[in-house]
């Protein structure tokens, strides 16, 4: 079904209102390896019964934490399998630490539809409130649909960005175990393309690959521990392009630049010729 633009652009889902427990950001905070180190109290900070600090990204996953079933791409002018669909970025912007639990009112708007001819690029963005109205974040992403250009709509702008052409400030390595995308399955997405030896060999893969948001959020996690001492209170925003895949059992680098007010990173997988896995990423801090 093609996209109809004037019924999709500014339209605005109902809202979904949600609840999160401390032992739901712990088992998130788990999931991006969270914890290497039993005796790190740096580490244990994420780990804490009732008020473990929350990195940001959780507020990524918050709303769909304890869904089981695949998402479906269906919303008001939009119809697209699942299938063609490529997760293209993701960020989070922060007014102020997100609490250990509560229950949030998530509404979501489409702000930007591009057409790329042979692609659509479809951009959303997700206002999270508490009960009483406070803002608690605001989440963005933009989605990739394979063979839904075509419908008349803008090219939009290239979001390629190349790092910064001097030597990185730092330089991280991010150990992903053998076992991660097993355990980061258990924060609400299942798609067996993660788990399912088979299932990744059908898709073309030699094994099951690591969800982009596993990888998204253990660069986020690196670079607070290593920039801002750990303290995830000082994060103010937080983004990246998917930009390549992740396999369990791999050793990831994070080269870091300090521009302006933040830093800007790329992550890649050196032993597979340094292939990119995450691109224009920017931590932003409060």
């Amino acid at each position: 079904m093609p996209i109809n633009l004037d019924e999709a652009l500014g339209a605005e889902l109902p809202a979904a209102e949600f609840s999160w427990s401390s032992s739901d950001v712990q088992l998130y905070h788990l999931g991006l390896g969270a914890g290497m180190d039993p005796m790190d109290k740096r580490e244990l900070r994420y780990l804490v019964d009732d008020t473990p600090q929350v990195l940001p990204t959780f507020g990524n996953v918050a709303q769909s934490f304890h869904m089981t079933e695949p998402p479906s791409v269906q919303f008001p002018g939009i119809d697209i399998e699942l299938s063609k669909v490529l997760h293209a970025s993701e960020a989070v912007s922060v007014p102020g630490p997100i609490p250990p639990s509560g229950t949030g009112r998530a509404v979501t708007r489409f702000t930007d539809i591009w057409d790329k001819g042979k692609a659509a690029v479809i951009w959303s963005e997700t206002t999270v409130t508490a009960p009483d109205g406070t803002l608690l974040w605001t989440q963005k992403r933009s989605i990739f649909a394979r063979g839904e250009g075509g419908f008349g709509g803008e090219r939009g702008p290239s979001t390629s960005s190349e790092p910064p052409q001097r030597a990185p400030d730092f330089e991280l390595a991010i150990p992903v175990s053998p076992q991660q995308a097993l355990l980061y399955r258990m924060c609400g997405d299942r798609n067996p393309l993660h788990s399912d030896p088979d299932f990744a060999a059908a898709a073309g893969f030699p094994k099951p690959i690591l969800h982009g948001l596993c990888t998204y959020g253990m660069t986020c996690k690196a670079m607070v521990d290593t920039l801002l001492d750990g303290d995830t209170a000082l994060v103010a925003s937080y983004g990246a392009r998917f930009a390549g895949v992740v396999f369990p059992g791999e050793t990831l680098k994070a080269r870091i630049w300090k521009e302006g007010d933040g830093f800007v990173a790329m992550v890649t997988a050196p032993e597979r010729d340094d292939a990119v896995a995450l691109a224009g990423v920017e931590l932003i801090p409060a």
